[in-house]
């Protein structure tokens, strides 16, 4: 990690800021000369004596070597980020640019901390960002704003591909699952690993078919599976994909719509005797201590269950889902659900809004991206339509009150998954 170069001075032209960084470069040569010149002023042979024992001490001293190469290269690197908001026109009201507070390389690319001048915020940098980045030669530039300090940017510069199409899951070592710790649920585009916590969340998915989404919904299986204190109920339009966890669920329903209003309103009714007992006892939600465990319901393929059958069904489901997401999450009811038709028929925004967390997936559209997300998330550069057809896995995730991440979820075969269910029911058994 390398500080930066402090405040840059009013109006400067943009060749100035790489001037400005080869300072400490510029100002070693100078030196050297004159204490080379004074030697050669006291004895011919002096000078000679001077570059000996300098190369004597570097040799010596390999970390010197280090620590110099390591601040030029965080030199070098200040200062094209300097130059690059320069030409990119990201200028505050006084003339000056953001200057650069810390510069941290990362395995996949850079981190920056910027401090914005007078008249610039989050919101200047970030609506730049593809234009920056094209400057840099990045593949791609996330802003982050500070929560702590508006004074203070996180640009993050990606110039590797880091969501690899190998990425595996590190659940099959795992023997069990604490599901009231966050658990990794995927590799961020910063190299960095996603962690969701459950309890009292929810989470929607949305993706056109194979862009990995039921393999996302297994990793969520996955780790409730190797809690033998979470009850399961899976709900299964296609009747395939979650059948290898059958073993481990209380209920699994198929294509049967008439059934599956029968087990939500079965859910409804233990999530209402959860709160009579809380009220009873002067609580207000389930913890880690209480009698009552977590219970998961995954539901994929919503569009069967929301769209498909009698009307007087659909509203019924329908009604049931929202009370359950909306009330269940201090009851210790987690809802999970997953669609490969995201459109505003199939996830109306009254249910989609309920849901604290989303992955958005490859999807065929932006506004198919934005159904998931979110009105606007689109045009603002967070379309899962941009993702590329060949990475599957790999979708948004907004998480609460914070920009949506790109991440890559792990494949987990059905031989994975065949063994973490056998596992899980003998957890549970």
């Amino acid at each position: 990690m390398l500080r930066g170069t402090g405040a840059s001075s009013p109006r400067r032209p943009w060749t100035a800021y790489a001037v400005q960084g080869w300072r400490r470069e510029l100002g070693l040569s100078a030196i050297s000369f004159v204490v080379l010149l004074v030697a050669w002023l006291i004895a011919p042979w002096a000078p000679y004596m001077v570059l000996g024992c300098a190369a004597f001490v570097i040799w010596q001293r390999p970390d010197l070597r280090e620590n110099y190469k390591r601040g030029a290269q965080g030199r070098h690197l200040i200062r094209r980020l300097q130059a690059a908001l320069w030409l990119c026109a990201v200028v505050g009201r006084d003339g000056r640019i953001p200057s650069v507070e810390r510069v941290e390389t990362l395995a996949v690319g850079r981190r920056y901390v910027l401090r914005m001048p007078v008249g610039l915020h989050f919101e200047a940098i970030a609506q730049r960002a593809p234009e920056l980045a094209a400057a840099l030669g990045a593949r791609s530039l996330h802003v982050e704003a500070n929560p702590a300090n508006a004074a203070l940017v996180t640009v993050t510069e990606i110039v590797v591909d880091p969501l690899p199409n190998n990425l595996r899951s590190g659940i099959v070592e795992v023997a069990q699952v604490d599901l009231w710790q966050a658990v990794p649920f995927g590799l961020a585009e910063d190299g960095s690993v996603v962690h969701l916590t459950l309890p009292e969340h929810n989470l929607l998915l949305g993706g056109e078919p194979g862009s990995g989404k039921s393999v996302a919904l297994s990793s969520i299986v996955a780790a409730a599976a190797l809690d033998p204190r979470v009850s399961i109920t899976l709900l299964d339009g296609k009747q395939v994909e979650l059948a290898p966890w059958r073993a481990v669920a209380e209920d699994f329903v198929g294509p049967d719509q008439e059934r599956a209003v029968q087990v939500l309103d079965q859910l409804r009714s233990e999530m209402d005797h959860r709160y009579a007992e809380l009220l009873e006892t002067g609580t207000r939600k389930i913890d880690r201590e209480s009698r009552f465990g977590l219970h998961l319901v995954v539901i994929d393929e919503l569009a069967f269950y929301l769209r498909g059958g009698k009307k007087t069904t659909r509203e019924e489901f329908a009604e049931l889902l929202r009370d359950l997401v909306s009330r269940g999450r201090a009851a210790g009811i987690i809802v999970v659900a997953a669609t490969q038709k995201p459109s505003h028929e199939v996830v109306p925004t009254w249910i989609r809004d309920l849901f604290a967390f989303r992955l958005a997936m490859r999807c065929s559209s932006a506004d198919a991206s934005d159904t998931i997300l979110g009105s606007g998330w689109a045009t603002r550069g967070y379309s899962a339509a941009s993702i590329v057809p060949t990475k599957r896995g790999v979708g948004y995730l907004l998480a609460e009150g914070s920009l949506p991440v790109l991440l890559k979820t792990p494949f987990l075969s059905d031989e994975e998954i065949t063994g973490i269910a056998r596992r899980a029911a003998e957890l549970r058994r």
